[in-house]
């Protein structure tokens, strides 16, 4: 992928959470940590792991051996708690969550626009939650990234929808221009 593809990504990523947001905003916090039998419980559990999934791959992306002192644009990071565990509550609330996702969506479009071409044709090595090791395309991480956030996503919007809210269009055809 190059990387007016990965901008696309990041633009769609940061309009869907924002939408998510703007849906959970002033709902009883009763209703978004109601276990629904979700794979992460409940909405703000899922939200949750969304947030821990993305500080996990940008403090691995941060870490690579081409960048020692990491990525300027991630030094936003030193702001967040780094996750231990895939179901961590790093937001106690939705309002906490709607500040910390913003935050954290507004770093990611700073990292992609700062990467390069030559940057994405990089391999990243990294040890993963239990402790293996994995040499792989950094590319396609990135894209594993940002297809962890559409997959949960999609799980939160069933969530919002089984209490009654529609979040509306989520396809990411709405962000492409059209050529004619």
């Amino acid at each position: 992928m190059s990387k007016p593809q990965f901008e696309l990504l990041a633009t769609y990523n940061y309009h869907m959470n924002q939408k998510i947001c703007g849906s959970i905003k002033g709902l009883p916090e009763e209703d978004l940590w109601q276990d629904k039998k979700a794979f992460f419980g409940s909405i703000l559990g899922t939200l949750n792991h969304l947030m821990v999934g993305d500080l996990i791959w940008l403090t691995r992306f941060n870490q690579n051996p081409n960048y020692p002192n990491g990525f300027n644009a991630l030094q936003g990071l030193t702001d967040f708690d780094q996750p231990t565990g895939l179901n961590q509550k790093l937001c106690q609330s939705q309002t906490d969550y709607i500040a910390r996702r913003l935050a954290l969506d507004e770093i990611i479009i700073g990292f992609i626009e700062a990467l390069t071409e030559e940057d994405l044709s990089q391999a990243l090595t990294y040890t993963n939650t239990k402790g293996v090791s994995f040499n792989r395309p950094f590319s396609q991480l990135l894209l594993h990234l940002f297809n962890h956030q559409t997959h949960h996503r999609g799980q939160v919007t069933t969530l919002l929808n089984q209490i009654g809210i529609d979040i509306g269009e989520t396809d990411l055809l709405m962000l492409i221009d059209d050529i004619n």
